[in-house]
């Protein structure tokens, strides 16, 4: 994939095209593999589309259909396949998203202190009516 795709003030974008040093691990034609250099657990990986989007929704199918197989490859290779990890993508700064490129981390899990550590807020006492209203407004819109 040619650098068409990408943005001159994006840092991941940088580091694809080579401007910005990284610890790549793999990277394929439409997608990169590298460490993160804030890892919250040894081996936490980001894989990244090798298009510049600021949102998931505004990936291509064909660079999405890219990036899962090869998160499962680095899992695979970081040593994950008996262990327990995070797979998270965060779309917006309320999501938590750091850098405005889409992206997702592999974190390994390896106790409960290392790795991810999440608390989920719930909406409280949601009822069932309200569940099949929910569920309707998002039909109608596929």
């Amino acid at each position: 994939m040619s650098n068409e795709h990408l943005s001159d003030n994006c840092l991941f974008c940088k580091i694809i095209k080579g401007d910005i040093p990284s610890c790549k691990i793999i990277e394929t034609d439409k997608s990169y593999s590298f460490l993160d250099i804030n890892p919250l657990s040894e081996g936490h990986a980001l894989v990244i589309p090798k298009y510049h989007a600021e949102f998931f929704h505004q990936v291509p199918d064909d660079i999405l259909a890219d990036m899962l197989p090869l998160a499962k490859k680095v899992a695979l290779a970081i040593g994950l396949a008996d262990g327990q990890y995070n797979l998270l993508q965060n779309n917006g700064r309320m999501a938590h998203q750091e850098v405005p490129h889409v992206h997702f981390h592999i974190i390994p899990k390896p106790n409960t202190e290392q790795g991810l550590i999440v608390g989920w807020p719930q909406l409280q006492n949601v009822s069932q009516d309200q569940l099949k209203n929910t569920l309707g407004r998002i039909k109608e819109k596929l």
